[in-house]
């Protein structure tokens, strides 16, 4: 018997709607009604797009009804980040600079899945511009992780992996600059992957090359490997607007997820050597990262040797980031706002601190911010002479309540905004990263690790976390 919608995967989705076992007017209706009954749990969706999802339902019907192909998410909910676009629905940023802005154009990585049969059936909530590692803003206020809706879940696409995990819909999508894919998948314990920079295209119409600075990377959210597979599959490949995007692999995303992992090894690091990480995530990590010794690689104990603090990674970061704040300040003056003077109340404090009172970057501070960088790369490159993938915690902490942040862990002061994540290294990098469900503390907040493979082997690790899913399946651990 096929599972209750809110529990079924996009991919038996998928094939119930293009066998005419699922209605997608029946699928959509039951989407919207459960969005519409729990939305208010965790405040996921910032923007319901009902009457749109309805019309394009009944157009994916008649499709099939007339014998037309039908694509490999026909029928399939998704929700978009409302950092990004779709034209003709509301995309807001998370600031009320733009509460009532409606897109012109759709992001390319939103028109193939909609070109793929998926149903874009609203926008999640993200913090101000995505600026932050938590998702509260004053459009739509916070969002918090369907396991404690007083706990975070995460940022800055806390919206899309809090929609997954309460079962609203059964894919969504994320970005990735610093974390903001992996941080609220750990939060909510569904599977996130940022794939290898210039995977899925970008594209900006102000500056093409905006994004290669901060490294900034679209990926897939989802309940299930295999899901995230089959997203990153319709989602990816080169894009004349994007011009990092990076040809699509011979072999499917999706094939690889059943690929035997027999003769991988994996290096597992409870810290990475430099970041402190609280009692309970190193035991559920370490507990976690047996399985892949049962599904048949090989796991050790080793770090990565970075020759750095997690202060000189987080201050690089810092650098690389401001860059990016500095575009959209800009892109904001240019739009005709005044950021700096009547239209400054309508931005939040973290914001105006963050991209307003920022100092501007000089060449000196990014070229030092370069060479980090380049650590961190030959430290990746060292440690994957000797093994296939790495293993490591995705946050420093378990989900915090919200209104609070983090200033020390583990007896260790860190910087409260992100110095508790363990993610950024890898948007240096532009390596291919997976966050897991490694299961759920005492208190019944999960915790997830990353699994991070070198530059384009998405294979590698779609396989490992396949396998590892297989042994340790995460699926009947979500909130009824």
């Amino acid at each position: 018997m096929s599972p209750p919608l809110h529990r079924q995967s996009a991919a038996g989705l998928a094939r119930e709607t293009r066998a005419g076992d699922r209605s997608v007017t029946t699928v959509v209706e039951e989407t919207l009604a459960r969005i519409d009954a729990r939305n208010d749990r965790t405040n996921a969706f910032v923007t319901v797009t009902a009457e749109r999802a309805r019309d394009a339902a009944a157009q994916a019907e008649q499709a099939l009804a007339d014998g037309e192909p039908v694509g490999p998410l026909h029928g399939v909910p998704i929700a978009i980040k409302d950092l990004d676009d779709v034209e003709g629905v509301r995309t807001t940023s998370g600031s009320l600079l733009f509460d009532d802005r409606i897109a012109e154009r759709t992001d390319p990585f939103a028109q193939r899945l909609i070109d793929a049969g998926a149903i874009v059936v609203g926008k999640t909530n993200t913090p101000e511009f995505g600026l932050g590692c938590t998702t509260h803003n004053r459009v739509a206020g916070p969002t918090g992780t369907p396991f404690n809706p007083d706990y975070i879940a995460g940022g800055s696409s806390g919206g899309a992996a809090a929609a997954l995990a309460d079962g609203l819909v059964p894919l969504a999508q994320g970005s990735d600059t610093g974390g903001s894919i992996r941080t609220p998948a750990s939060c909510c314990g569904v599977f996130g992957f940022k794939p290898t920079f210039g995977r899925v295209p970008i594209a900006d119409t102000r500056d093409a090359y905006s994004h290669h600075t901060p490294f900034s990377h679209i990926g897939p959210l989802a309940r299930t490997v295999e899901d995230a597979a089959l997203m990153l599959d319709v989602m990816a490949g080169v894009h004349p607007a994007d011009p990092f995007s990076l040809p699509t692999p011979t072999q499917s995303f999706t094939a690889a997820v059943h690929d035997p992992i027999d003769d991988l090894s994996i290096a597992y690091s409870p810290d990475l050597g430099v970041y402190p990480t609280a009692d309970s995530v190193r035991t559920l990590v370490g507990e976690a990262v047996d399985a892949f010794d049962t599904a048949g690689a090989t796991v050790e104990r080793a770090d990565p040797e970075f020759g750095l603090s997690n202060e000189d990674i987080l201050d690089a970061y810092y650098t690389f980031a401001t860059v990016l704040w500095e575009g959209l300040l800009d892109g904001l003056t240019e739009e005709g706002l005044d950021p700096r003077g009547g239209d400054r109340d309508k931005l939040t404090d973290s914001t105006v601190e963050t991209i307003l009172d920022a100092e501007s970057v000089s060449t000196q501070a990014l070229t030092a911010a370069q060479r980090v960088r380049t650590q961190v790369l030959r430290g990746m490159t060292d440690l994957f002479d000797e093994y296939d993938l790495l293993a490591c915690p995705t946050l420093g902490v378990p989900p915090f309540e919200i209104g609070e942040l983090p200033t020390e862990v583990a007896g260790e002061s860190v910087e409260p905004r992100r110095g508790w994540l363990l993610t950024q290294p890898f948007n240096m990098t532009g390596q291919p990263v997976g966050t897991l469900p490694a299961g759920l503390t005492d208190d019944g907040l999960p915790v997830g690790f990353q699994l991070v493979g070198p530059r384009l082997a998405e294979d590698r690790v779609l396989a490992a976390s396949g396998a590892y899913e297989r042994v340790r399946p995460w699926r009947d651990r979500y909130p009824a």
